[in-house]
C-alpha cells in the first residue's frame, strides 16, 4: 500500500495564504465594526462594501425591496476588483460585505481574482434584530432582516471561512477572528 499521500500531520488551513479577508454576514451582525478593528490589527486598508452598491440598489434597499442577484453581480464586481487593488498597494486588504450565498461569495473571489477568506459572523435572528432595532442612519430597513435570513447560505466546508460568534463585544470577536488567521500576521510584518 502506498502512504506517500497520506500524512498524520495537520494540514494548514485552506485559506493560508489569502491576503484578502471579508467580514460577512446579514445586515446588523457587525460586519463593518469587526472588519474595521481586524484591519487596524493588521494595518491594512479597510473596503466598506456598502460603499460600492450603484445607487440603484441603495434605493431598492431604502424602499424595503429586497435585491435581486442580477442587482448583486456588478456590485459584487466592483467589491472584488477593489478589494485586490487595495491589496495589490497595501499587501492586504480587509472589507465587510453581506455576501450571503455561496455564488456571491465565488463571485467576489472571482471579481479579485485571487483567494478570500471568509469571517462568517454568526448570530441568531433574535440577536440581529436587537440589534438592528438599535441601528440608526442606516438605508436598510428591519423588514429586509427577514429576507436575508432566508436568503443567507452559512460558508461550507469546503470554502475559505471561518465561522465567528457574535454573541461578544465586537472587540472580542475581532481578536477571535484574529486568532484562527493569524497566519495574517506575517502579510504585515512583510510589508
Amino acid at each position: 500500500m502506498d502512504t506517500s499521500s497520506t500524512s498524520t500531520a495537520g494540514s494548514p488551513p485552506p485559506f493560508e495564504g489569502a491576503r484578502l479577508v471579508i467580514a460577512m454576514g446579514v445586515s446588523s451582525s457587525g460586519k463593518t465594526t469587526v472588519g474595521k478593528l481586524i484591519a487596524e490589527e493588521l494595518s491594512a486598508p479597510f473596503l466598506e462594501g456598502d460603499d460600492y452598491h450603484p445607487e440603484s440598489n441603495i434605493k431598492k434597499m431604502s424602499a424595503g425591496i429586497p435585491l435581486t442577484d442580477d442587482d448583486r453581480w456588478p456590485w459584487l464586481d466592483s467589491m472584488g476588483k477593489a478589494l485586490h487593488e487595495a491589496a495589490e498597494k497595501a499587501g492586504l486588504a480587509v472589507g465587510a460585505c453581506s455576501a450571503l450565498k455561496r455564488a456571491y461569495r465565488d463571485r467576489l473571489v472571482e471579481a479579485a481574482g485571487e483567494p478570500i477568506v471568509f469571517v462568517y459572523l454568526d448570530g441568531s435572528y433574535a440577536e440581529i434584530d436587537r440589534r438592528m432595532k438599535a441601528r440608526k442612519n442606516h438605508f436598510m430597513p428591519e423588514s429586509l432582516l427577514k429576507s436575508q435570513f432566508a436568503t443567507l447560505q452559512p460558508p461550507g466546508k469546503d470554502e475559505n471561512a471561518i465561522d465567528v460568534p457574535i454573541a461578544a463585544t465586537p472587540q472580542i470577536v475581532a481578536d477571535e477572528a484574529m486568532e484562527k488567521l493569524g497566519y495574517l500576521k506575517a502579510f504585515r510584518r512583510g510589508r
